[in-house]
């Protein structure tokens, strides 16, 4: 069995993820395909993301790409998580990750209008909640939650989902079948209404949006397609690795793995992982490199077992429910994060001892990061042990 050390680990990452400066991407498009598909829970992500692998990319670059070339979509898929994807693995999404949560979110959207007194039938009430959505936006028009809510009286409606707990209280039950319709590729976040830092999506159909009919893969095939363009960002990577990406069940990945022919391979610490079968060859090592990278990069939530880049540091660099803070990288290696002071500039926090050219190399990031920002201020929702601990100091 060929044995892939954590070396070779990071020196892949480094190449394959568009961080070392010699791998960088050419464009938005081509960064986002680098990583199979960039998180989007956090607005700012996938701006700094994209900043981090495609040198000279600018805010209008990402917005042409999201919003004008309509290359890359936001759509929640796996672990109910929303991603930005490249345009032509939708598909692979909506019939395999991407369906499983909306079935998971059809029942229980249903049963709290139901436990919230909306309704007697919660499923036939989502339903023509749906239906209305949809025949809305069939236009192509685009409009925000809360224009929706104005002129849909199937909108209406909060529900506690907490009741007679502190931090219950009613909730608007319309962003909820917005969500659903958009796991079902009925819809999609078109346009952003504010500041690429903050999240004010403009709905629309997606069917207009994309200029075709959303045509799902069978499960089966887009799970395959899923588990195959990570396997290329990844690779190698466990089953458990890819069992928490997916968020789905050991029985699809081993199916998966199955379809796209994967072999095995030994990791350090004696477990087993997984690469494509024309992935074999041997990656030669690269030389030394720094970035820094926002909440949430895909580079750092990628596997499940993270040692070969955290090392004794996950503790730090992420919150109490395991999304990762700002990480500063050196030589493949996450070594501390970052923050900014109060005018701006970019400011790290090393967690081991790191030598002098990474220093330099690193002070040198964060001056192009600094620069880049121009005085916007980033004010993340996941905030990191060490990110909590900078911002006190």
């Amino acid at each position: 069995m060929r044995h892939i050390d954590d070396a070779e680990r990071r020196a892949r990452l480094a190449r394959r993820h568009a961080l070392h400066p010699a791998w960088r991407a050419d464009d938005a498009e081509a960064a986002t395909r680098a990583m199979t598909v960039l998180h989007a829970t956090e607005p700012p992500t996938v701006y700094l993301s994209l900043r981090a692998r495609a040198d000279g990319l600018t805010v209008a670059d990402v917005d042409k790409a999201l919003y004008d070339e309509r290359n890359l979509i936001k759509q929640l898929a796996m672990r109910r998580t929303l991603f930005v994807f490249p345009r032509d693995l939708l598909p692979a999404a909506w019939g395999s990750a991407s369906k499983r949560v909306a079935g998971q979110h059809a029942a229980r959207l249903a049963k709290d209008v139901e436990l919230g007194g909306l309704a007697a039938d919660g499923a036939a009430w989502l339903a023509a909640a749906r239906a209305a959505v949809v025949a809305r936006l069939a236009d192509g028009s685009e409009h925000s939650a809360q224009a929706l809510r104005e002129v849909l009286p199937e909108l209406e409606g909060k529900v506690d989902l907490a009741p007679g707990k502190s931090y219950g209280g009613p909730v608007s039950i319309a962003p909820r079948v917005l969500t659903q319709l958009a796991l079902e590729a009925h819809i999609v976040r078109g346009r952003n209404g504010g500041h690429w830092r903050v999240s004010r999506p403009q709905w629309t159909s997606m069917e207009n949006w994309l200029g075709e009919e959303p045509v799902p893969q069978l499960e089966r095939d887009g799970y395959a397609e899923l588990v195959r363009r990570w396997l290329t960002t990844f690779g190698p990577g466990t089953t458990a690795d890819l069992k928490w990406w997916l968020g789905s069940t050991v029985a699809a990945v081993k199916t998966a793995l199955a379809d796209v022919q994967a072999v095995e391979v030994g990791l350090d610490g004696g477990a087993t992982g997984w690469v494509l079968p024309d992935d074999l060859e041997p990656v030669d090592p690269v030389e030394p490199w720094a970035a820094l990278l926002p909440v949430l990069d895909p580079t750092v939530m990628g596997w499940k077992a993270r040692d070969f880049y955290l090392g004794d540091h996950e503790r730090e660099l992420f919150d109490a429910v395991g999304n990762a803070g700002t990480t500063a990288w050196w030589d493949g290696r996450a070594v501390g994060c970052w923050v900014q002071d109060a005018d701006g500039r970019v400011q790290m926090t090393l967690l081991e001892d790191v030598d002098a050219e990474g220093r330099a190399a690193l002070a040198a990031e964060a001056d192009r990061l600094t620069e880049w920002l121009d005085g916007v201020a980033v004010f993340p929702i996941y905030v990191s042990v060490a990110m909590r601990r900078a911002r006190e100091a």
